[in-house]
């Protein structure tokens, strides 16, 4: 039995074939413009409170040793 012969319709086995394609995956970049906002504001924080935090200053509780 040659192709010709088939009973299967070839356009409709294409149009099948590509519906049934699995489409090509596409990469969202809000999810990483989202991560790399928040590393760079969470740096920028932690930048600030180490400027304007206070020193840290040490006292020794033994002034002087008898």
């Amino acid at each position: 039995m040659a192709m010709s012969d088939s009973a299967i319709n070839p356009e409709a086995t294409a149009r099948i074939r590509a519906l049934l394609a699995s489409r090509a995956k596409t990469e969202r970049m809000w999810p990483l413009l989202g991560a790399a906002f928040l590393a760079a504001a969470s740096a920028l924080a932690f930048a600030t409170a180490m400027i304007v935090a206070p020193p840290v200053t040490s006292q020794h509780v033994v002034q002087s040793a008898p």
